[in-house]
């Protein structure tokens, strides 16, 4: 049976090692986890099983591990430690015979993007962001329709457009809406990004550096690699759509408590083709997954044991390719998450109700 392995690590320090580790997560401060992280070996999570193609019946078997260092622990130890761990964690799935490894969350950003790890390892490596980017801009344009905003008209922004996953999705968006905002820290790699996508975009572009411009999205993409969130709810027109790819989250847990006139959605939910059982709880309803996991899962099926997608350069090819690839073997996008809850056909009237409401009294 072709197997594959993919690496996580703690994001919300507590809750996360509370799902392995109860009693630590419970004795620990967040402070705490962050120190004893760097001293802590890779960890073996679980197995999972029951993942089976549509389209050939072929099933495959899988390993999380996990890194033991938090977003804030990785952006802070020198990249030539963090490198370290990581690799220590590849060689265990190395060691557990998988095929291909999948690189979750920070450990697919830190640095240069997985190149460095892949060339220290024997097992291919993945960071998933070919799918992850077609799941986003599927999740956007899906949430667009049910919340009856006209795409070719609309009005988007991508935040963090400048980075591996924003370049692509605005590059994708840019052929779907009418205007499209490019924000991110740097202005001169806006400007690089808009004068590669000028002539060949449906989209008018705008690029900034500032986030006040997003009261003028209808949609929103953002996909930073900001530790803390960047969206607030004053930044939001009413009946706009959010979808957060960032992990950790860009989007602020007061967005969801302040506006009721606003639909925030998490980024590239997946049904998973086959029973499958993760054996691990990693916060998503069963037979679910992140488009990160899910593209390494769709590699095995397919028998693709290569580096796929690596490095900070992501074609909008590998993009369609691999959406191909996850649609025959029946991967599809799920339904809506916010903030890890299911999102009810209930609460997205709820949203267009109370948007109607906001801009009548504006």
């Amino acid at each position: 049976m072709d197997t594959f392995a993919f690496i996580i690590h703690p994001i919300d320090p507590k809750r996360d090692v509370s799902r392995k580790y109860p009693l630590l997560g419970k004795i620990l401060s967040e402070n705490q986890i962050n120190f004893f992280s760097t001293f802590f070996p890779p960890v073996y999570i679980s197995e999972i099983e029951g993942i089976k193609s549509e389209a050939t019946g072929k099933q495959i078997k899988g390993w999380f591990l996990a890194c033991p260092f938090t977003p804030k622990r990785m952006l802070e130890l020198p990249e030539k430690v963090v490198y370290r761990k990581i690799i220590q964690t590849g060689r265990l799935a190395e060691k557990l015979g998988a095929n291909i490894l999948g690189l979750g969350a920070f450990t697919s950003v830190v640095g240069d993007a997985g190149l460095t790890i892949a060339r220290e390892l024997d097992v291919p490596v993945t960071t998933g962001d070919s799918y992850t980017v077609s799941l986003a801009v599927e999740a956007v344009q899906k949430a667009a329709e049910i919340m009856e905003i006209p795409l070719a008209s609309a009005t988007a922004a991508v935040v963090g457009a400048t980075g591996a996953i924003g370049k692509v999705c605005a590059e994708l968006l840019a052929d779907a809406v009418g205007e499209l905002y490019l924000i991110g820290r740097r202005r001169d790699a806006l400007e690089a990004q808009r004068e590669r996508l000028q002539g060949k975009a449906q989209a008018k572009l705008h690029v900034s550096t500032s986030m006040d411009v997003l009261r003028r999205a209808h949609l929103i993409l953002t996909v930073t690699s900001a530790i803390h969130d960047v969206i607030r709810p004053e930044y939001l027109q009413p009946g706009a759509v959010v979808c957060d790819v960032a992990r950790p989250r860009d989007v602020s847990a007061m967005v969801a408590a302040a506006r009721n006139d606003i639909l925030v959605i998490d980024g590239g939910m997946v049904d998973i083709p086959g029973p499958v059982d993760f054996h691990f709880n990693f916060g998503f309803p069963l037979g679910k997954s992140y488009a990160c996991m899910a593209e390494t899962m769709a590699l095995a099926l397919e028998g693709r044991f290569e580096d796929y997608t690596l490095g900070k350069d992501i074609t909008r090819d590998r993009v369609e390719e691999i959406a191909r690839i996850a649609k025959k073997h029946g991967f599809r996008l799920s339904g809506f998450r916010s903030f890890e809850k299911a999102v009810t056909p209930e609460q997205i009237e709820t949203v267009r109700q109370n948007a109607k409401k906001a801009w009548r009294q504006s």
